[in-house]
């Protein structure tokens, strides 16, 4: 099982990707959405998506509840298709209907180059209510007013902390700011006789598990993009801010033996799982989370919290990232009426929603859902859901580029933890980076 939502070094949409996509429907001709009542549709619509195992058994037992409700309607199901094998079958023409991507990140490019069609006037006709979901959800989902996709379900991000390690240091309650992660964390890593790290308070790493420049931004207010789109890095201080913190608390440490403890630690997504095995005290991640600890670390006693914030901005404390799956329908869609059908299904029916997020353990994204007394809410699932809410949370936001300008700036960030260098003329060649590809892809 591969979380590619939150993996950005896996979701990366490179500028040759996104000038490929300008392209995407491979020469196949549209079919125009007709206006037909569900009840009266019948036919064959292909729907793919990224899960696999246990988790496209989830998806499955949906996709068969849309079947008992429309019998006419049949769903060729491709599960463990990831973005690129998705772009490059649009690309190509091959036959995608509905399409589930991992990433908010390629909204922007699908877009502007039209790989996802555009949804505002069949949601307008059906009047779909867009007020169920939030402004931060639905600004994921849409690129300068074009809505070419739906958000299905959410991931939030927040910090997990091993009770049972940090009662026994004295610790009552989670750190609510970034100097009091680092104060905890330094009093709960332990070392083994040489020296070496035996256990870690927390693992500062850059691109470590969930240690990504997107999940911190918001800890400090950190902005990605000015208003015409280009790069902001640069000249956001709250990027400077958590970049001097962590690279400090990396040499405080020390990099080769973080390095090397690192490197040892189990798989994110494995049983080996580093914070499962107690072998480090806090950790980031998402709310997904739960449901791994409940397969795989059933006595694990954890709890959840948002994750710290910038000492200077604990007015942000509650907030945190959120992102999360979106679905769209393929530009050469042949039954582009039975593609909304099934889309609308899968992300404005509240018992559907409501069952993907019981199954896969990710946010709700209506209010309905979020509301159902049919949603099972653990106290550790609670948090993300308050995260969601909450006034402050925040996301990337779209570009033609897709990914590509995080992953520039990520790149530079996990060399610069060992490397060092100066801070504000690293920032301005990601800046340059990025402004050059935005460019490139733009053109005159």
């Amino acid at each position: 099982m591969k979380h590619h939502s939150r993996i950005i070094a896996a979701i990366a949409v490179t500028t040759a990707a996104a000038l490929t996509l300008a392209g995407c429907s491979g020469g196949a001709s549209a079919t125009a959405f007709q206006s037909t009542a569900p009840s009266d549709l019948s036919g064959t619509v292909s729907f793919w998506h990224f899960f696999s195992d246990r988790e496209a058994k989830v998806i499955q037992s949906v996709v068969d509840d849309f079947e008992k409700k429309y019998p006419k309607i049949k769903v060729e199901v491709h599960s463990g298709q990831d973005d690129e094998k998705l772009r490059k079958a649009i690309a190509t023409g091959s036959k995608v209907d509905v399409g589930l991507s991992y990433s908010t990140d390629i909204v922007g490019n699908f877009c502007s180059t039209g790989a996802f069609r555009s949804l505002n006037k069949v949601i307008e006709r059906d009047k779909v209510d867009m007020s169920q979901f939030s402004p931060t959800v639905k600004s994921y989902t849409e690129y300068k007013g074009n809505r070419c996709s739906m958000p299905m379900l959410a991931d939030v991000y927040g910090l997990y902390y091993n009770k049972d390690l940090l009662t026994a240091a004295g610790f009552t309650a989670p750190p609510k700011t970034l100097s009091e992660l680092e104060k905890m964390a330094d009093k709960l890593t332990t070392y083994n006789p040489d020296g070496s790290i035996k256990t870690l308070g927390f693992n500062p790493t850059m691109g470590w598990y969930e240690n990504a420049a997107a999940h911190y931004g918001p800890a400090a207010g950190a902005e990605w993009l000015k208003a015409d789109g280009t790069s902001a890095i640069s000249s956001s201080p709250g990027w400077t801010e958590l970049i001097n913190w962590q690279k400090a608390y990396v040499d405080k440490i020390g990099w080769n033996k973080l390095n090397t403890f690192t490197s040892g630690l189990g798989q994110e997504f494995s049983a080996d799982n580093a914070f499962q095995k107690g072998k480090v005290a806090m950790n980031m991640d998402g709310e997904y989370r739960t449901a791994f600890i409940d397969d795989q670390a059933k006595d694990l006693h954890y709890g959840t919290a948002p994750f710290p914030t910038a000492d200077d901005h604990t007015d942000l404390y509650g907030g945190g990232y959120m992102t999360g799956n979106i679905i769209g329908i393929s530009k050469g869609s042949k039954n582009p009426e039975l593609a909304w059908a099934l889309l609308k299904y899968l992300t404005t029916d509240t018992s559907a929603v409501v069952k993907l997020a019981n199954g896969l353990k990710n946010v709700p994204t209506t209010t309905d859902a979020l509301n159902s007394p049919d949603l099972q809410v653990s106290e550790q699932y609670k948090t993300f859901l308050d995260v969601a809410a909450n006034k402050n949370v925040s996301t990337t936001p779209a570009s033609p580029l897709g990914a590509g300008y995080q992953q520039s700036f990520q790149d530079w960030w996990n060399k610069y933890q060992s490397e060092g260098g100066d801070v504000q003329a690293g920032l301005k060649s990601v800046d340059k980076q990025i402004n050059d590809a935005l460019a490139l892809v733009s053109g005159p």
